[in-house]
């Protein structure tokens, strides 16, 4: 009985819609108004999917069955069905929407409105825009929900700050003072840690979230843009635009331990549900590459549309 549940579990976890997709990255190209279907078993292109004029933020659902996109041209969120690889709705926006993040949860879509300086927040169950928070940066471009789902971190390119929102109190509770033109952000597992990238700056910042103070400037390459965090918390990997690189840090002593040659301009990345690979979206190359992360070696560079912006993995990080 024992070893027909355990086969039950299996069998049920495979035909669950998140496995059905955690096979695939999805990678938004800006310039073609599309969405590359990859399968990361062979690190091959399998699919197009249309998503408007000009996709760039996105974020899965929990399940993993669809996929929101922000369409910048057109000021709006697309709803992607992923087992159809094609757009449902349209949800509208203010204007210029860049970064897409999702809470922890899966109830809250965050979209940070560039022109409109402000983050709006979709209710995942009525796909309408429930509250809207303006920030005190200047063009907003990425909405990171912590770990806990507690705080949205909100980087602002024309500015120097890092604007903190209470997801409950519905505001922005604080700003913490960072360099020039902020980007990527990614927190440890335990939400203790935030790591901001700085493209003019050419540093990331680490940040110690509870008291919303800087611990560490760790200088990196030219125009340092993506951040992501390896599931373990021992890593962070950003992608340097200005040199084609993307560059390791060791979370315990803040300091880069790699250098890893990609495309040209890497930007927005993703991570295998382990761990074990990572994408990078090569805008000026319309390629996107994968790292193995244990050897710290690039795998391939897969030929996608153009301008890849960035890519998400349903299940992956």
């Amino acid at each position: 009985m024992k070893i027909l549940s355990l086969a039950s579990c299996v069998l049920s976890l495979m035909l669950s819609p998140l496995a059905a997709h955690a096979q695939f990255a999805y990678a938004a190209n800006e310039k073609d108004g599309t969405i590359s279907v990859i399968d990361t078993t062979r690190d091959e292109v399998v699919g197009s999917i249309k998503a408007g004029r000009t996709p760039r933020g996105m974020a899965p659902s929990v399940d993993g069955g669809q996929l929101f996109v922000s369409d910048q041209k057109s000021n709006a969120l697309r709803v992607i069905d992923l087992s159809k690889r094609e757009a449902l709705r349209s949800i509208d926006l203010g204007e210029s929407p860049e970064g897409v993040g999702r809470s922890p949860d899966g109830k809250w879509i965050a979209v940070a409105i560039e022109e409109d300086h402000q983050v709006l927040f979709i209710d995942t169950a009525t796909e309408k825009v429930a509250f809207k928070v303006k920030v005190e940066g200047e063009n907003p471009e990425h909405a990171v929900f912590s770990p806990d789902g507690k705080w949205v971190f909100v980087s602002a390119e024309e500015s120097q700050v890092v604007d903190v929102i209470d997801v409950a109190a519905r505001k922005v509770v604080g700003t913490i003072r960072v360099g020039k033109r902020p980007r990527g952000i990614g927190f440890t597992p335990d939400g203790a840690r935030a790591y901001v990238a700085c493209e003019l700056a050419n540093t990331v910042y680490a940040i110690d979230v509870p008291t919303r103070k800087v611990l560490a400037t760790i200088p990196v390459g030219v125009r340092s843009n993506g951040i992501k965090m390896h599931p373990s918390g021992r890593e962070v990997y950003v992608s340097n635009g200005a040199d084609g690189t993307v560059m390791v840090i060791d979370t315990a002593t803040n300091a880069v331990t790699h250098t890893i040659k990609v495309g040209n301009r890497p930007w927005n990345m993703a991570l295998t549900a382990n761990g074990g690979k990572l994408y990078v979206a090569n805008g000026r190359s319309n390629t996107v590459s994968v790292i193995d992360t244990a050897t710290k070696k690039e795998l391939k560079q897969i030929k996608v549309g153009e301008q890849p912006w960035g890519v998400v993995i349903p299940g992956g990080h």
